[in-house]
C-alpha cells in the first residue's frame, strides 16, 4: 500500500504505542499493514499450534504478528506472522519491543502480499545475520516454502505440501502437515 505518512523513527514509535493497527516503517515511510482473511489468520494459528508443540523442551521462544522485527541494515519495522528467537533475546537500541535475532520467520501469503513477502521483505530480512530460514506458507498452492541458509550464506528452497513433513533443520524439528491442513488448517 501507498505510505500514509513521513515520520522518524521517534514519531513511528509513538504512533505504534497507541494504533489500534499495526503498521510497518521502512526508511521513515509509514504503511498501515494490511488485514488477514480467515484462511490467512488460521493458517498462521494452526503452524504457530504446531511449532509450539515442535518446540516445546527447546530454548526457544515463539512470536506472534504482534511483535515487531527490526532491521538494522535496511532501517525496517515490520511485523511476520510469526517469529522464533533461540537462546537470548536481542532487541533494538532504539526499540526495546523489537527483535533483532529472529532464527526463522514466517510470513502467509496472500494475494495482496505475495509478491512483496517474495521480494522486497525476504531481501530485508535476509540482512539479519541470526535468520537461518524464511518460511512462506502457501494457501493457493497448498504448500510451505522454506528459504534455508546454507553454509555458503545463500538461501535454498525446500518445498512441502499437505501431507508431508516440514523440517526446520535451524529449530531441529519437524511440523506434521496432516492432510487437508491447507483446507480450513485445521488442527
Amino acid at each position: 500500500p501507498a505510505p500514509i505518512g513521513t515520520v522518524d523513527v521517534a514519531a513511528y514509535l509513538a504512533l505504534e504505542e497507541g494504533a489500534a493497527t499495526k503498521h510497518e516503517y521502512f526508511r521513515g515511510a509509514v504503511h498501515a499493514m494490511a488485514g488477514g482473511t480467515p484462511e490467512h489468520g488460521a493458517l498462521a494459528l494452526a503452524l504457530s499450534s504446531l511449532l509450539a508443540v515442535a518446540l516445546r523442551g527447546r530454548p526457544c521462544r515463539l512470536f506472534s504478528s504482534d511483535v515487531r522485527i527490526r532491521v538494522d541494515e535496511t532501517d525496517l519495522f515490520t511485523y511476520p506472522d510469526l517469529s522464533v528467537v533461540c537462546g537470548a533475546l536481542a532487541t533494538a537500541a532504539i526499540d526495546r519491543n523489537a527483535i533483532t535475532n529472529p532464527m526463522v520467520v514466517v510470513e502467509v501469503l496472500s494475494p495482496g502480499t505475495e509478491a512483496y513477502d517474495r521480494g522486497a521483505k525476504m531481501d530485508h530480512y535476509r540482512r539479519l545475520a541470526s535468520l537461518r530460514e524464511y518460511v512462506l506458507v502457501n494457501h493457493d498452492r497448498h504448500q510451505i516454502e522454506v528459504f534455508r541458509r546454507n553454509d555458503a550464506g545463500r538461501f535454498e528452497q525446500f518445498v512441502f505440501g499437505a501431507g508431508e513433513v516440514v523440517a526446520l533443520a535451524s529449530l531441529g524439528v519437524t511440523v506434521d502437515l496432516p492432510s487437508g491442513w491447507f483446507g480450513g488448517a485445521r488442527l
